[in-house]
């Protein structure tokens, strides 16, 4: 698995992340790849907590057949936090689970993207997590289609 140290950085001619797509990363990145992004920034800054970390449930909701009538699936724990910038930037985090500490960094983290500091960090924080997201769902369609089952129907002639 890579790490922040040994990743190239984005092009700077490289399109963008949209701010939805980064908190989705950051919702699912390692605290220790956000803590080594940040490095000292987050010792240095006065940033102030608006929100959290706070940790609650959610309900999930599903549908029947993918698009039928909507029905309550059951409840997840989700841990959010919101934080102040010196410059009045603020930047939000939440995630699955109870895990304040990565919540906070994720919520630095959008904040230092909206007030355009860490640019390179950033961006190679989300490409490695991208990556290890698509290495994980490559290696469960792997394990999936190893137990795949083909069922066919044998025609035995006319009765």
């Amino acid at each position: 698995m890579q790490n922040i140290e040994q990743h190239e950085l984005r092009r700077p001619d490289a399109v963008p992340v949209s701010r939805a797509r980064r908190l989705s990363l950051l919702a699912r990145a390692n605290a220790a790849d956000i803590r080594r992004m940040l490095g000292t920034a987050v010792d240095d800054l006065d940033i102030r907590p608006v929100r959290g970390p706070e940790t609650g449930l959610v309900m999930l909701r599903g549908r029947i057949g993918g698009g039928g009538n909507a029905f309550n699936l059951g409840e997840a724990t989700v841990t959010r936090a919101s934080v102040r910038l010196p410059d009045g930037t603020i930047g939000h985090g939440q995630r699955l689970g109870t895990d304040h500490e990565a919540t906070r960094l994720s919520a630095i983290a959008d904040a230092l993207a909206e007030a355009g500091g860490h640019d390179e960090g950033i961006a190679a924080l989300i490409e490695i997590t991208a990556a290890r997201l698509d290495a994980e769902r490559q290696t469960l369609a792997a394990e999936t289609e190893a137990t795949r089952v083909d069922f066919f129907t044998l025609v035995r002639g006319e009765d």
